[in-house]
């Protein structure tokens, strides 16, 4: 905690073309770890002295611009705090109905779209294909769970202790690895996938990923999503079973969701109606006030969360 400040600023006069939102939830999530080191990255780093930024929903409570009135919902990248004044052109309208601020910044957001373009683009993933998933009680792992198996295929999770194992059971996983029980990893995933795997969305890293190279198929894709595990380690990382990506012709490709903002509107439009008809379910765990924002960042490394981490403001 002594790494964050929290800081009272004034808000400024709005200039022409600017929108000030006050700001009902903003999103924790592990990127935002590398960001805190210096070097290149596909994000620049956080700025010392500088307000935290993220995804955040909110609506708008002043305005100099044609773009948005006073009560339309938006989101935008400037989370962190409790209103934020941006220019109208970077943030996107919501629609005014009753679905609820938090499913933008999880299924009908970044994260859903992670998990879509992901698992269907990245990794290739068809029916029948037997599928990986680390961190399957996460945002965008407990999605990509309930996506594979609404398109037919068979879903192995991971995840660490019961309540979570339980937890990515009931989004419809056929089998669930707690990966925090004694013996190796790869042990326990061969048990379930005696067969080999097809998929395998990573979002762990480490000794996971290893596994997963270790039991996978011939032409077995994997979409590397995210490394929370490798984060905050210091220890060089080994991989015993890199050799089988030549051997097994495996086709391993990291992504980020904004490789696919162009087709933002066709995920949208396939995740809005399984949120309609019922078929996908959301978690969160909610941490009230902007002061909690850096506990609910923590959480993301301790395991303190099931589901969505969101920040809640103006509870």
């Amino acid at each position: 905690m002594e790494n964050f400040a929290l800081r009272d600023t004034l808000d400024q006069p709005l200039k022409e073309g600017e929108i000030r939102v006050s700001n009902s939830f903003f999103s924790v999530d592990p990127y935002m770890r590398p960001r805190m080191d210096e070097g290149d990255s596909y994000i620049a780093p956080f700025a010392l002295n500088e307000p935290m930024t993220g995804a955040a929903v909110g609506r708008v409570v002043e305005t100099r611009s044609e773009r948005f009135k006073v009560g339309d919902r938006v989101s935008h990248f400037l989370g962190w705090r409790d209103v934020a004044t941006l220019r109208a052109t970077d943030a996107l309208a919501l629609p005014a109905g009753d679905l609820k601020d938090e499913y933008f910044l999880d299924v009908l957001g970044t994260i859903g779209m992670t998990a879509y373009f992901g698992l269907f683009d990245v990794a290739q993933a068809r029916p029948g294909d037997i599928v990986f998933v680390s961190a399957a009680a996460g945002a965008v792992g407990s999605l990509v769970v309930q996506i594979a198996k609404l398109r037919g295929m068979t879903v192995i999770g991971s995840a660490g202790g019961k309540e979570k194992c339980d937890f990515v059971r009931s989004l419809g996983a056929d089998h669930v690895i707690d990966y925090k029980t004694p013996g190796p990893f790869e042990d326990k995933l061969r048990a379930v996938a005696p067969e080999g795997l097809d998929v395998y969305f990573d979002n762990v890293g480490g000794e996971q990923l290893d596994a997963a190279m270790g039991v996978a198929r011939r032409n077995a894709r994997f979409a590397i999503c995210g490394m929370i595990g490798m984060y905050n380690s210091d220890a060089p990382i080994g991989f015993s079973n890199l050799f089988r990506v030549i051997s097994m012709r495996l086709q391993v490709r990291g992504f980020i969701n904004s490789d696919f903002m162009s087709r933002r509107d066709e995920c949208m439009a396939q995740m809005g109606y399984w949120v309609s008809q019922n078929l996908i379910q959301s978690r969160y765990t909610i941490f009230d006030g902007l002061e909690n924002g850096p506990e609910a960042f923590f959480s993301l490394f301790r395991g303190g969360n099931t589901g969505k981490a969101l920040v809640r403001l103006g509870a």
